[in-house]
């Protein structure tokens, strides 16, 4: 990924080169976030050459600014106190300020104390960006994010042998209400501080969301109930009436696509009344909730109103109880599968595949892969049934430890290494004392799925690299290794040939994930396309039925979103029809679906041509070796089978990827920039669609 360096930018680089006595190179230039700083600084009039000082308030005001950020002060005091034991001995200095960039408090080990660099940063010292330059704590706060400055990325030179790293604390209404920053020597500095502060101020974030919202109801929300607890739950306020109020940066990003936005009602964002939900909450611990895309969430109730008692809940009115029910069982659940239930489901699909000897010959490659205990790459467009697939090498491993999924798309960034690796006892405030295994170690002895593996951070996969190497898994903050057993699957829809092409994948990852390669075919392409489309509307009403030309009618559609787009649209059809059943000599008929009928809950003809444009740009053409020979397989041995649908203007996997995002953008255009019927009408997730419209995409 090309960083793009505009004239401003060049001429802050060459400013700040100048005072320094050298040039870097171009590959040597910092990152976007130390050069829009320099250009701030250079904006600001500052002289990177000069000393610097940074203004000190006065006692009084200092005591008034303690006061007025008095409650999340105290929170980001027991923060530094635990990053304090975590990072001893390693020459550190913490920090906490305010949204001004004054120092409100500081934690720091004696020899940094006594060095010449720590005299200037004292409690009330200013270090806000205008006064003090590119510093961790004044550029999270003009930066809006997390950032890491190192030695001589500092726009003074005084500060060239110390190392920060720094991030924004913001309350329950995304305001910025202050910033933890961790500061070293360049030479001392800890691999994981990044990781450490950006979690601490999570942790922050997330207390004083539900100390703010105490009086109203406060959900967490994860694909995975036993993450429920952790730091990467994403947290929801609603009042009584069911409106959001607020959420945290990690609930946006588990409902990216929907519009959750401070006063939408919660059954625009759920499939249920909030009505059923806050009475289900206020009976059980942990429930199931399904959005308006699909997705399945666990979620624990944090905080309830002081009146929303269980005897409250119970007194809500039995004809809205029984409504809600009616209404959410009208809609066929998708709830995650438990331990153990993957086999049903990796059986159900078999059904309905044996008739393909595509997928038949993917299915057996698998099988043979998973008894050598090598790694897997799954590749196929969005809905085709990747972890089905990793199901089924799981079950045909014969390994008796548990199968885990990971969505890579779907974890932050900064938290990613911990979920990953897991950490150390007591990495932030109110984590388990014995630390976190992490997710890798939790598949000992099963199988890893890593999902969307094109999404892992670059910084991901150079540890991910090492672990396949080793099979030494060492917590975050951690100092001991422990070897784990895991049969390892990644998947995923993206060209990872090109990803490596644009540097941002490691070809040395590829080569390790790529022993074998297998690629399942897009449904429009299936030979048993029919079987499918039975075996899933059973699924969903096991008294429905299709007219044959309503399944020649189906198989028009060009079905970009794969099964999860069929699942959809028969859902549609159900929904359609009438309540009430036709009853002959007594006993009741499913629905009976028409070409018609089907027809009307088939997106339009323009969004079917867009869509099954944008799905030609992304079919892949992989050798899957030892695969039986299948119709599909052309001439030849069977070695090189073609699974997929190429770019019918032909074209490299750049202007492929180029092509794509173009169509992306146009499409956000027509639908009013909403992603979630973006998403629909190309019939991709919601995260690619994200993924196309960052700047590095195009």
């Amino acid at each position: 990924m090309s960083l793009v360096i505009s004239p401003e930018r060049q001429l802050a680089h060459a400013q700040a080169m100048r005072a320094r006595g050298s040039a870097l190179p171009p590959e040597g230039m910092p990152g976007p976030e130390i050069l829009d700083s320099w250009v701030r600084c250079m904006r600001a009039g500052l002289d990177a050459a000069r000393g610097m000082t940074p203004p000190v308030v006065v006692a009084a005001d200092l005591a008034q600014r303690r006061e007025r950020w008095a409650r999340v002060r105290r929170l980001a005091q027991g923060e530094l106190e635990t990053l304090a034991q975590q990072i001893a001995g390693s020459n550190y200095l913490l920090a906490y300020a305010d949204p001004d960039g004054v120092i409100l408090d500081l934690y720091q080990d004696n020899r940094f104390a006594m060095s010449a660099d720590a005299a200037g940063i004292v409690p009330g010292s200013c270090w806000s960006e205008a006064v003090a330059g590119t510093n961790g704590l004044g550029t999270a706060l003009a930066h809006g994010g997390a950032v890491a400055v190192t030695g001589l990325e500092h726009y003074f030179l005084g500060l060239g042998q110390i190392s920060c790293t720094a991030a924004p604390v913001r309350d329950a209404s995304g305001e910025v209400v202050g910033v933890l920053d961790a500061s070293s020597y360049f030479e001392s500095r800890q691999r994981h501080t990044q990781a450490l502060v950006q979690m601490a101020a999570t942790h922050i974030e997330n207390r004083l969301l539900v100390q703010q919202m105490a009086a109203h109801w406060v959900l967490a929300v994860h694909p995975r109930s036993e993450y429920l607890g952790t730091l990467s739950a994403g947290l929801l306020a609603f009042d009584e009436q069911g409106r959001l109020l607020c959420l945290n940066a990690r609930g946006q990003q588990l409902l990216v696509g929907l519009q959750a936005v401070p006063g939408v009602q919660f059954d625009e964002l759920f499939d249920e009344p909030f009505a059923l939900a806050s009475a289900r909450l206020a009976r059980q611990r942990e429930v199931s909730l399904r959005d308006r895309l699909g997705s399945v969430l666990g979620a624990a109730c944090i905080s309830r109103p002081r009146f929303a008692s269980l005897a409250g809940a119970r007194a809500a009115p039995a004809a809205v109880v029984a409504a809600a029910t009616a209404a959410s069982a009208a809609i066929p659940a998708t709830p995650a599968p438990a331990a153990g239930s993957h086999q049903t489901l990796v059986q159900q699909h078999h059904t309905s595949v044996q008739q393909d000897h595509a997928v038949q010959a993917v299915y057996a490659q698998a099988s043979r892969a998973a008894r050598w205990q090598v790694p897997v790459l799954i590749q196929g467009e969005t809905g085709t049934g990747k972890e089905l697939l990793a199901r089924h090498v799981h079950d045909a491993s014969g390994r008796r430890g548990d199968f885990v999924a990971v969505n890579c798309g779907a974890i932050p960034a900064e938290l990613f290494e911990a979920e990953l690796f897991g950490y150390a006892g007591g990495a932030y405030t109110g984590a388990r004392r014995e630390g976190h295994a992490g997710l890798i170690a939790s598949a000992d002895g099963g199988t890893l799925l890593l999902d969307e593996i094109r999404e892992l951070p670059l910084t991901l996969q150079a540890g991910l690299l090492r672990f396949l190497d080793d099979q030494q898994v060492r917590p975050v903050g951690g100092t001991q290794s422990r070897r784990v057993d895991v049969q390892l699957v990644a998947a995923t829809h993206a060209d990872l040939d090109a990803a490596v092409a644009a540097r941002s994948f490691r070809e040395d990852l590829l080569y390790r994930l790529n022993t074998v390669r297998l690629c399942l075919p897009p449904l429009r392409e299936r030979q048993d396309f029919a079987a499918c489309v039975q075996a899933l509307l059973r699924q969903l009403d096991s008294r429905a039925s299709l007219e044959p030309a309503a399944i020649e009618r189906l198989r028009q559609h060009r079905w970009p979103g794969n099964f999860r787009e069929l699942r959809s649209v028969l859902t549609r059809a159900l929904l359609a029809q009438a309540p009430e059943p036709a009853a002959v000599h007594g006993a009741s008929l499913g629905p009976r679906l028409t070409a018609e009928q089907v027809a009307a809950v088939l997106p339009p003809a323009a969004a079917q041509s867009s869509s099954s444009r944008m799905s030609s740009l992304q079919g892949f053409s992989f050798d899957v070796p030892w695969a039986a020979a299948s119709p599909r397989a052309g001439h030849g041995s069977g070695a090189d089978v073609r699974l997929g649908a190429l770019d019918e203007r032909g074209g490299g996997c750049a202007g492929l990827r180029e092509q794509s995002g173009e169509l992306v953008r146009q499409a956000l255009q027509r639908h009013g920039g909403s992603v979630s019927q973006t998403a629909r009408a190309l019939g991709i997730s919601r995260t690619t669609v994200y993924r196309y419209l960052r700047p590095e995409a195009g």
